[in-house]
């Protein structure tokens, strides 16, 4: 039987495996949620240990209630997050990692720290780009 056409055959053991550079690669789907700046920052808070909603939208900065929500909804969805709603007035809900989730923390976090390590860099690569962009248009007749 066929494999589908986004499955590849690795080297070393001969089984097919997920190819992401394949259109038609589920995993693709994965990559966009785990790649969306929002979803980076909720994993690194939850990270921490649980948290109600309110606490996450004080913490991350610039988020809006309807993203956060939507940002929530899809990491449960994927099973990385868990939903727990505590019967109160009004009711309390709290969000934490699922064990699949914390697998995922660590490198997740990793990229963060990485773009505080390197902002730097890149914002001086940046620079230097459109100061060359800029004298290029300088330069057209």
């Amino acid at each position: 039987m066929k494999s589908p056409g986004y499955l590849c055959e690795t080297a070393a053991t001969g089984t097919p495996r997920p190819n992401p550079y394949s259109a038609e690669c589920p995993t693709r789907l994965v990559l966009d949620r785990i790649a969306d700046k929002w979803t980076v920052l909720v994993i690194g808070l939850l990270q921490t240990g649980p948290m109600r909603f309110n606490r996450l939208r004080r913490d991350i900065d610039g988020l809006s209630q309807k993203v956060l929500s939507q940002t929530l909804r899809r990491l449960e969805r994927d099973g990385l997050v868990s939903r727990t709603a505590f019967a109160t007035v009004p009711v309390t809900v709290e969000y934490a990692l699922t064990p699949l989730g914390r697998t995922l923390a660590t490198t997740v976090d990793a990229l963060r720290a990485w773009a505080e390590d390197h902002i730097a860099e890149v914002r001086q690569a940046q620079h230097a780009y459109d100061e060359r962009a800029r004298e290029e248009r300088e330069d057209r007749p």
